[in-house]
């Protein structure tokens, strides 16, 4: 169970990296959902399957999830603490589908990833996340 791929970015502009800064309450430093003032519930991180982008035919940045995992199955945190790199986190919901990826994609993505559209989790501590970093469930 690792970190495949991180993708940030600017809402125009997502790209990969190979290591990101996470704060504890705010998000990934240099993405576009950083929150200066805090962060709501869900907002910090979103994660995704690389198993599920293979399915569809996606690649993170398309997918707009900023952690790619490989050999965790995300719908079961919801609700638990685990860790990703050195970081705590807290699943706190599905990260659904929406119209707009469907608008950046292909018709038909929604109904692909239903229940396979990634994890949305809170950041509980700061520190880093690099590309093959394990995902530790307790």
């Amino acid at each position: 169970m690792n970190v495949e791929a991180i993708n940030i970015g600017p809402s125009d502009a997502i790209a990969p990296v190979n290591t990101v800064t996470a704060v504890a309450g705010k998000g990934l430093k240099g993405d576009r959902y950083f929150f200066e003032d805090g962060a709501g519930a869900g907002e910090a991180l979103t994660l995704i399957e690389a198993e599920a982008l293979e399915a569809v035919g996606l690649t993170g940045p398309q997918a707009r999830r900023q952690v790619v995992v490989r050999g965790v199955r995300l719908n079961d945190l919801v609700g638990k603490r685990f860790r990703v790199g050195e970081v705590e986190v807290v699943g706190v919901k599905l990260c659904e589908p929406c119209l707009h990826l469907q608008s950046l994609t292909r018709p038909g993505i929604i109904k692909d990833l239903v229940h396979r559209g990634g994890l949305r989790a809170d950041i509980r501590s700061d520190g880093s996340i690099a590309v093959g970093d394990p995902v530790v469930i307790p």
